[in-house]
Parts: structure tokens; sequence; C-alpha cells
């Protein structure tokens, strides 16, 4: 059976090792190289296959999906069993789907397991590589992780690119490396590199996050007045304010790539009963969702209940820098000369600066980000379901 796979990834097929390491950028084809490489194997052979990352909170999670998309490209579908949680071949092998994050204790009794894949590793917490790691012990077993690097000082990072283990083929690689590189991956990565160089380089071409000035969306905002389209869809974005902090309301939409804010209203010391007013003093909220900070559902009844569809932001791991990213993905984010609380947050919230080294770290601080938090909901439709840039309204 004809395998087709980047070459770049030949030492995963012909030469594997204990550890099997993908890095890179975006769109390189690690994912489905070692899909690929498991499904062909667990056709002809029995392994315990254990696929994992660190959060999985379901199977939609996991790379069951990507597994049976292989298994039905390669026509091997009458050599397996797909089930809703797991995948059976033939000849004995079988797929096992756990988060490690939800399921360390369940997955240290599986020392039986022969392949290990770790998709997403650049989110593995030390801890979970020293409980994963020394329960795999089977004579022969094999670890496959994949991961774009983002942190210097991460696990991951550290663990296999910085100091790698004896046994390993370690394969850096990106998009130039995969000769089915899709179109529209390719147009994505040609808008990235036109718009935010600093974030081409980390997401397409595998590089660690650097941050060249500790402001967060340095280059990206610009202050003019505009008129607003009567076609425009509104996006609304609230956050509630505590003890020092101000409540803040936004108004934005999206037109030729750009995030336009043409309202916002806010401050200190608003109290829960003065919300309702706050809000009708920009126009549409009566009659367009409000995604509001899920951390305050008690807040979000009293203003749901008083004639608002307003609904909690989801939160997770990473959503903060998530939704920066996106953020950072616009052409620009305009801002009516009527916003200036937004405005200001734009020109203060940094990255945390290391107080003794100087250094940059990749940590939004706490502080000047009201506004940008309301932004960051309103445009959670987009940013969660990670909708490309380019199909933005």
């Amino acid at each position: 059976m004809r395998i087709e796979y980047p070459s770049v990834f030949d030492p995963f097929f012909k030469s594997p090792k204990r550890y099997n390491v993908g890095e890179g950028g975006r769109g390189r084809g690690a994912s489905w190289t070692i899909a690929r490489k498991f499904v062909s194997e667990a056709a002809f052979s029995k392994n315990l296959y254990l696929c994992t990352r660190e959060y999985q909170n379901s199977i939609k999670d996991s790379v069951h999906r990507l597994l049976v998309e292989q298994i039905d490209i390669l026509k091997l579908n009458n050599l397996f069993e797909i089930q809703k949680d797991t995948i059976y071949s033939k000849m004995g092998s079988e797929f096992i789907f756990k988060g490690l994050q939800k399921s360390i204790t369940e997955i240290k009794s599986l020392e039986g397991a022969t392949r290990v894949w770790v998709e997403e590793a650049e989110k593995t917490s030390d801890y979970s590589w020293s409980i994963l790691i020394p329960t795999i012990r089977t004579e022969g077993s094999e670890f496959y992780i994949s991961y774009n690097p983002e942190e210097e000082e991460s696990s991951t990072y550290q663990r296999f690119h910085v100091n790698p283990p004896p046994d390993s083929n370690i394969i850096p690689s990106t998009y130039k490396d995969n000769p089915w590189f899709p179109e529209v991956l390719k147009r994505e990565m040609e808008y990235c590199k036109r718009v935010d160089f600093e974030a081409y380089m980390h997401i397409w071409e595998g590089q660690i996050k650097r941050y060249a000035d500790s402001l967060v969306l340095r280059g990206k905002f610009v202050v003019e007045e505009f008129e607003t389209p009567e076609d425009a869809e509104f996006l609304f974005g609230a956050d509630f304010g505590y003890s020092e902090d101000p409540s803040a309301l936004v108004r934005c939409f999206i037109k030729d790539r750009k995030l336009f804010v043409d309202y916002e209203a806010g401050g200190v010391g608003i109290e829960i009963d003065e919300l309702p007013t706050l809000y009708r003093s920009i126009p549409g909220t009566d009659r367009w969702c409000i995604r509001a900070d899920s951390a305050r559902p008690d807040t979000i009844s009293y203003i749901a209940n008083r004639g608002f569809n307003v609904i909690g932001a989801e939160k997770g791991p990473g959503s903060i820098e998530d939704g920066i990213q996106f953020l950072r993905q616009f052409e620009a984010i305009v801002i009516h000369t009527r916003c200036p609380q937004t405005l200001a947050n734009c020109k203060n919230y940094r990255w945390k600066v290391d107080r003794n080294t100087k250094l940059i770290q990749p940590i939004p601080v706490d502080s000047f980000n009201d506004f940008i938090d309301s932004l960051r909901y309103a445009i959670e439709p987009f940013s969660k379901n990670k909708v490309s840039i380019l199909d933005t309204v």
C-alpha cells in the first residue's frame, strides 16, 4: 500500500524512534501525517494507541475525526470498526482518546499502550509529561508529538527542542515542506504575512512568540471619524466593573477585514441597577445580542430580565491569548473619536515585563483591558469557532 505524506516526515515511517516530534508552523501537514501513520500501521498490526492532549472535554476535541477521515481516504474501512468513542482494527489494534488534565489517573493505568500521540502538545504541562512518559514503558513503544511552539519556557519546548532526549526524531517543518498545502491556507498565510509579520513568523514559520514591544495591540489601532454603514452587523461586548475597575460596553462591526469600534459606554462606580440605562445609551442594544463576562451570571441575569439579549461569553484555557491573536489579525482596529476609553486601553494594555531581566513575557497584564476584554467577548463568534479573518464581513 502506497502512503503519501510530506517527505520531511520520512523518519516517522522509515526509522521511528522512542520520541518522534513534529514541531513548526501551521499547514505543515504534521497531524494528518501522524494520523496516516497510525491508521496504516493499525490496519496490519496490533497496537494500543493512546491519543491524548492536555485539554479534552469531549471526543469532538480529540483526533478521532481525523483518524476516521484517513481511514476513509486510504480506503481501509473494511479493516476497521469505528465507534463513537473509540476505533478498533480487525488485527486487534485499539485507539483510546483521553485528556491529560482530566484523565491523568486513568492514563497511569494504561502502561500497555505501545503508541502515544500527544496533539497540540505545546499546552502539555510539565506535570502531565512527568506522569505520561514513565507510564508508557512497553518495549518498543513510541511517542508521536505534534505542536506549534509558542513560549520559550513551555515544558514541551524545553523538553523536546532545547533539551531533546536521546532516541529522538525532532523534525521542524513549515507549510513550505507540505506539497499539498491548500490554496485557502495560502491566502491566509499571505494575508497574515502582510498585516502582522510578527504573527506570521509565529503562526506559519513556527517560531516561538516574540514581543518586540510590550504594547499588546502595537501597530494595530487607529483613531478616526467614520460613518457607520446602514447594513452593518453589530457585535456587542460587555465587561462588568469590580471595585476600581470600570464597567464597559462596546459596539463594533467588521468591514473590509477591519474591526470598527463606533460606540462605547462605561465608567467606574456604576451600580448594577444603573447598567440598563448605561446600555440604552448605545443604539441597538435592544435588538442585538450582547456577549458579557460570564464570571458574573447574576449580573447577566439582572440585565437580561430588563429587556436585553445578553449572554455569557465562553471562557477557558488560552481564551484571552486566542482573543488577542484574533484581534491582531485584523488589518486595523479603527476606533471612533467618540470612544476615548477604548483608545486609552489600546494605548496602555501591555504584556508583562520581568522586573529583573526586563524581558517581555507572553502574559497580558490585567490592567487597562476592560474595553479590550469587551471587544474580545464581542468577536467571540469568530475567534472561538476559528473563523478565518478572510471570511469575515
